[in-house]
């Protein structure tokens, strides 16, 4: 189990915030499989949070059953930052995360994101600013960051040690640098040196937890992390959207060793339900009709994998396409019930392809 300060998480596993996808839906969705040490918002503007903008409060809505819930905060003015931070603690963060490692435009160009590695002094004030109004709530304060900006300019081994001294209680690492976005390997090895670099620090009366990130796809893949890089934890992003029990599965695995079965295709149906009945419930009908046609490709790369009597996988394309052709709430439901019917399958391009092929 994993210790941020002094929040002991039931698991190692964490839910990243992912820009986009990681709303109060989503996290219950992940936690109702089970192995969710911790999920995380999506990214909080502190400004859009101080104006009460519709968007960031939204973005920032919990529950009583979205707990422990992080908040995670990206700019790159200070006070503003510590204004943020104050406001997450008072409505409802377990933990408050400063984001060092968003490599979009529209994050970067506000000096937030992995825009602070270039701005190091800048990224200390921001979490000593953010520490100490925390800390009067005994909650801790974490950082996520990227490796660095370029490839060949290594940044954050060295900023996180600082960040730590700065007040930070836990350091998450993404394996890859700002250049490279989502593209080639994370590099485990560039994880490790920052665990090496954190572990390396002066004495502490509590230790400090790095949590690796990056390309898990796979329950197998969290303890190949923790292996090769030696961090106390593992936070889970896009691998997540296509298969929300996957904390439930790495932690089964770390526990007992096994990977309990996948769930069967009515099991996932019943949690796309789900979900889509949060959206609705939390968010409204526009909003939820919205994301659910976005978000059924996901959701599809793990539905339809069953095989037919000659052996062939099923698909699920045309009932992706229902759902996208949905224009109530009540049509994306008939979507539903007549692929639960063994209606809205197909082969076609679907298949073993498309399922591959599934981001990290």
């Amino acid at each position: 189990m994993l210790k941020i300060g002094p929040v002991q998480l039931a698991t190692n596993l964490l839910l990243a915030p992912i820009a986009g996808y990681c709303d109060l839906a989503f996290r219950l969705t992940c936690r109702a499989q089970g192995g969710v040490g911790l999920a995380c918002t999506d990214l909080l503007s502190p400004q859009g949070l101080l104006r009460g903008s519709a968007t960031s409060l939204d973005l920032a809505r919990t529950n009583a059953q979205d707990k422990p819930v992080g908040m995670q905060l990206y700019g790159g003015d200070p006070e503003a930052m510590a204004e943020g931070a104050l406001w997450a603690v008072e409505h409802g963060a377990t933990v408050v995360d400063i984001n060092m490692g968003c490599p979009v435009d529209k994050v970067t160009k506000k000096d937030g994101g992995s825009k602070l590695l270039c701005v190091p002094d800048t990224a200390m004030e921001i979490a000593r600013r953010c520490a100490r109004v925390l800390e009067q709530f005994n909650v801790p304060l974490t950082c996520k960051m990227r490796l660095g900006w370029f490839d060949d300019q290594p940044v954050a081994e060295w900023l996180a040690p600082r960040l730590v001294d700065a007040g930070a209680q836990a350091i998450t690492v993404h394996g890859r640098t700002t250049v490279q976005k989502f593209t080639g390997q994370v590099s485990h090895a560039g994880i490790a040196r920052v665990v090496e670099a954190v572990g390396r620090c002066a004495q502490r009366s509590l230790p400090i937890p790095v949590i690796g990130n990056g390309d898990i796809r796979e329950a197998h893949d969290v303890p190949a992390m923790l292996a090769r890089t030696g961090c106390a934890g593992v936070m889970i992003g896009r691998g997540a959207l296509s298969t929300p029990w996957i904390f439930r599965d790495a932690w089964a695995l770390q526990t007992t060793g096994v990977v309990p079965p996948e769930p069967s295709t009515d099991q996932k149906l019943d949690i796309i339900r789900q979900y889509f009945a949060w959206m609705l419930g939390f968010r409204g009908e526009h909003y939820a009709m919205v994301q659910i046609k976005r978000r059924i490709s996901w959701f599809g790369k793990r539905l339809g994998r069953e095989l037919d009597g000659r052996g062939i996988q099923v698909g699920c394309r045309p009932f992706k396409e229902a759902v996208r052709a949905a224009s109530s709430p009540a049509q994306v439901r008939d979507a539903f019930d007549q692929f639960a019917a063994g209606g809205l399958r197909g082969i076609g391009a679907v298949g073993l392809v498309e399922v591959e092929g599934a981001e990290a």
